[in-house]
């Protein structure tokens, strides 16, 4: 689905369509998708994700698994080349990626 299908779908486009536009992509999921239940950090980074099904991802992986529609409710966005999961506005702040706890890995 696109940026733009995204936008369109009902809502505020003034509240919702800046943090949408900052997705470089946004997987459809699976009806089986997992959800990130927790962060993995190294030195306040995030280095990866555990999943609601238990397993933890570093971020190539977790990334190339939500382009699959295998994890629910994040967009794909970059930084300096990197790419990373970020969290679809839902109006909820607490399933956002920076609200969720740190994990071991």
């Amino acid at each position: 689905m696109s940026n733009n299908d995204q936008n369109n779908r009902g809502g505020n486009m003034m509240t919702s369509a800046l943090p949408m536009l900052a997705m470089k992509e946004i997987p459809t999921p699976r009806a089986d998708a997992c959800r990130i239940t927790g962060l993995s950090k190294q030195s306040g980074r995030v280095t990866g994700y555990q999943l609601s099904d238990g397993r933890m991802m570093g971020k190539g992986d977790a990334v190339a698994l939500a382009r699959q529609g295998g994890i629910a409710g994040v967009g794909i966005a970059t930084r300096k080349g990197n790419e990373y999961l970020k969290s679809l506005p839902d109006g909820k702040q607490g399933n956002n990626l920076n609200s969720l706890p740190t994990v071991n890995s």
